[in-house]
């Protein structure tokens, strides 16, 4: 899960170095034991040429964090004040007399429009970028076709969240906002639930994991933490990118843990059995629940917002944009505009929540999976496209997990309380 706003998909994507087969043998803790000292120690690993390209990758993503969200503010000013967006609303009114399909029309419309002006952005973000730092593995025309199913999808999904919204528009006039955030909401859970199953496997093959040595002792970890898994799945990111990655995804009963093939073959057995631990702890946590109801404050606030802001915009430019009020759907790049911003400002809020249950799931890993080194060698693989070590408040803004020194802390720190066995020391 790339971009906004909801974040029920936790992961952890690492790209590999070269000791990720063979680390060195973790020493056991001594009392002289420096948690600070072992956790330079790991960072000394990296190269200057590889921190500095870490840190020249995260930080060139402020700026298009910025010029993305400028971006959308620039398109959305077009499609209002050229009238545009109105002409493809009169456009669908005189295609079709049932309204539910004339708002479809108009946002299949809206959609292909949006995806043409934005895709110079998209292309560089997602296809340069990546390449010119090494992430990728996709040849252009793969990229494409990634790129247009995710067009169909949002086209089908989000044609059918626009219908009802606008539906609940229309019929509700008063209480839209409250009744819209209720719909987000339940589209936030639909899409839970039915993007492992559904969506996922239109961009990789996901298969069971068949290595023995490695499926077992992740299966006895969930049983052990109460976790009812009887799969493990290993899905072909190798296709796209060079990054390593595993996730917990779903809510109710279509919740599993998977993990990607470069995982497999890039990071040490206790790399991955920490990685497993951590993800695990996603779902004993109940952070797929705790974020539905984080988000639920999330989109109350922003539909309030939207209230107060769509009305007095609509009443002051309306008529020049031939907006009729929130019922229209011709306000939709209005109320997608204000909804940027909102979720702009919100960005450290959001980032704090989400870091705070990886955070969480860091610990429970560590206690369960009790590989403090095989979670600090996956953390430092974090560095070569997250920026390792940032300031306290470049972290709470733009940070959606710990950085990578302060997991491998955290993990330094485990190590420095627990003997050879795993057990705490007195």
């Amino acid at each position: 899960m790339k971009r906004t706003a909801i974040l029920l998909l936790a992961a952890l994507a690492i790209p590999a170095l070269g000791f990720a087969q063979n680390p060195p043998p973790p020493a056991s803790p001594s009392p002289s034991f420096d948690p600070v000292a072992a956790t330079e120690a790991y960072l000394a690993r990296l190269t200057p040429e590889q921190r500095e390209k870490s840190d020249s990758y995260f930080e060139g993503g402020y700026w298009l964090m910025l010029w993305g969200f400028l971006y959308g503010l620039g398109v959305a000013a077009l499609l209002l004040g050229t009238r545009i967006s109105a002409r493809m609303r009169d456009l669908s009114e005189r295609m079709i007399g049932f309204r539910p399909l004339q708002i479809f029309l108009y946002w299949l419309q809206y959609l292909l429009l949006t995806t043409i002006l934005g895709f110079p952005l998209t292309l560089y973000d997602g296809y340069f970028r990546e390449h010119k730092y090494g992430l990728s593995n996709q040849t252009f025309g793969a990229w494409m076709n990634d790129l247009l199913k995710g067009l169909g999808v949002g086209a089908l999904l989000g044609g059918i969240a626009v219908v009802a919204v606008y539906t609940i528009f229309r019929r509700l006039p008063r209480t839209w906002w409250i009744w819209g955030t209720a719909a987000a909401l339940v589209f936030v859970v639909l899409g839970a639930l039915i993007a492992p199953v559904f969506i996922a496997p239109l961009f990789n093959t996901y298969t069971e994991l068949k290595v023995p040595n490695l499926r077992g002792p992740i299966l006895a970890l969930a049983r052990a933490n109460g976790i009812p898994a009887k799969h493990v799945y290993v899905f072909d990111a190798s296709r796209q990118t060079k990054r390593v990655s595993a996730n917990v995804s779903g809510a109710f009963g279509t919740m599993r843990i998977s993990l990607n093939d470069n995982l497999l073959n890039r990071v040490s057995p206790a790399g991955v059995k920490s990685v497993m631990g951590h993800e695990m702890g996603h779902y004993v946590l109940n952070h797929v629940y705790e974020s539905i109801l984080w988000f639920a404050l999330v989109f109350l606030l922003g539909f309030a917002f939207l209230r107060w802001a769509f009305d007095r915009a609509v009443a002051r430019w309306g008529q020049r944009w031939g907006v009729r009020g929130i019922a229209d759907p011709a306000g939709l790049p209005l109320l997608a505009a204000l909804f940027s911003v909102y979720f702009f400002v919100m960005t450290p809020f959001n980032n704090t929540f989400i870091r705070t249950n990886e955070a969480e799931a860091d610990i429970f890993g560590l206690n369960a999976a009790r590989e403090p080194d095989g979670f600090a060698e996956t953390s430092l693989l974090l560095g070569e496209y997250r920026k390792l070590h940032p300031g306290p408040v470049e972290e709470w803004i733009f940070f959606d997990h710990p950085s990578g020194y302060n997991r491998i802390l955290m993990a330094m720190s485990w190590k420095k309380e627990h003997g050879p066995g795993g057990e705490l020391e007195p």
